[in-house]
């Protein structure tokens, strides 16, 4: 997992609440053995056309928010079902950061655990994101785990919560077994003592 430190990065908006994990990445791209070449499929329900071909007004098709690392949403997103595969295809995309007022649990845990920073604000911090994003081209944020701070160039400062453990899972780019590695001696010491290895 890559480490997340700070994502200075180009903002796209998702003006949609109760976006379920059905609509990130639809079940029938869920046959992938890899974890990578989602992206491609994202939200392909909303970004393509019967045909196959890009429905041009969708935000993700708009020249204007390509190349996004940080999406905005609504509430709830993340809802549904509990498919690791919608981190998957956000991340396979490239965005590094989604913001929102709120999440289904077992998504925002599914986004911790592979290195997508989930952050939480009010309506009102997210009816001015959404405000700056429409009306300013190439609206940018940088968001810093550190210091829990979201700020912009036009004088936003924002600062938000994320347990600790998460922070520093975050921050060393660990996921739940490079996590379990970190006791690779204790776990072998263990294995020996009780005939195991």
């Amino acid at each position: 997992m890559e480490p997340f430190v700070r994502q200075n990065g180009l903002v796209a908006p998702m003006d949609r609440t109760n976006v379920d994990t059905d609509a990130i990445i639809p079940k029938q791209f869920l046959k992938r053995i890899e974890r990578s070449g989602f992206g491609q499929f994202l939200f392909y329900e909303f970004r393509f056309d019967e045909a196959g071909k890009e429905i041009p007004d969708f935000t993700l098709n708009l020249p204007r928010y390509r190349g996004a690392s940080i999406l905005i949403a609504r509430a709830n997103f993340g809802c549904g079902s509990s498919r690791e595969h919608a981190p998957w295809a956000l991340q396979d995309y490239g965005f590094r950061v989604i913001i929102a007022p709120s999440f289904a649990d077992i998504f925002y845990g599914n986004c911790l655990n592979n290195g997508i920073l989930p952050i939480k604000l009010t309506n009102g911090q997210m009816d001015v994101l959404f405000e700056r994003t429409g009306s300013t081209e190439g609206y940018r944020l940088l968001v810093d785990l550190e210091n829990k701070t979201i700020t912009d160039d036009q004088g936003l400062a924002y600062t938000f919560e994320l347990d600790d453990f998460y922070t520093e899972k975050l921050q060393k780019g660990l996921d739940d077994i490079a996590l379990t590695l970190l006791h690779e001696e204790e776990i072998e010491a263990y294995e020996k003592a009780h005939g195991i290895a």
